[in-house]
């Protein structure tokens, strides 16, 4: 059985993130700044009108890769919190992350023979690609399917099921970037800055393995009661 400490709303907020540092990652996610002493989870929460009981599931899935929630965990948030998060998210990577990396690895493109630059740019492209597809698809069809079963308007032709069954890994291509920029490029090219960016795609893939941990073991599951309590009563 696996054994692990989970944070509680009585942990200090300042311990939380010195624990784990990735979780500074996730607090813009919830509006909560730097700066809060020595209060506790649910006192800065409260302050910043976020739900602790959500705001802790994420900590606890950022931190505890085998962490899965309990069915009173899931009862103690709602969809809306769900998908807020989820949404905000979504911007993260596509306005502020993904751009900080494109704008360093351009530099490395325009010193780079014209093979390496080329493929470098051609990866990044088909990664930047496949993550805006595949946050739109959650954006126009999971999350207006998950929002019909709120107001008792769904149909039986789509499921979260089939979202699970055909959710993509979008860390893959990050790999393959890696493998070029450690492997392939000449030594010459910005060696410095090639570390730094290699540290930036490994934190990037590691936060988006979280995400996708929130979405299969605390979205789906949430959905799955919802669409049960929905098509009973059909």
């Amino acid at each position: 059985m696996v054994s692990y400490e989970l944070f509680s709303e009585k942990t200090k907020m300042a311990e939380l993130v010195i624990s784990n540092p990735k979780l500074m990652l996730t607090l813009s996610r919830f509006g909560i700044d730097l700066g809060f002493g020595d209060h506790c989870v649910k006192e800065v929460c409260d302050k910043a009108n976020v739900s602790s009981a959500f705001f802790l599931l994420i900590c606890n899935l950022y931190t505890n890769s085998d962490y899965v929630p309990s069915c009173e965990e899931l009862d103690s948030v709602d969809i809306d919190t769900i998908l807020s998060y989820l949404s905000v998210s979504h911007r993260y990577y596509v306005e502020e992350r993904i751009p900080h990396i494109e704008h360093h690895l351009n530099r490395i493109i325009e010193a780079c023979p014209e093979r390496f630059g080329k493929t470098l740019k051609r990866f990044f492209n088909e990664y930047k690609n496949e993550v805006a597809n595949h946050f739109r698809y959650e954006e126009e069809t999971v999350f207006p399917y998950i929002n019909s079963l709120c107001d008792d308007s769904a149909k039986k032709q789509f499921s979260i099921r089939e979202f699970e069954s055909n959710h993509s890994n979008i860390e893959d291509k990050l790999g393959d970037l890696m493998n070029i920029l450690i492997k392939y490029l000449p030594a010459d090219i910005f060696p410095k800055e090639r570390i730094e960016i290699s540290f930036d795609i490994m934190d990037l893939s590691s936060d988006l393995n979280c995400h996708t941990l929130v979405e299969e073991r605390v979205l789906v599951p949430f959905v799955e009661l919802l669409e049960r309590k929905c098509y009973e009563n059909k």
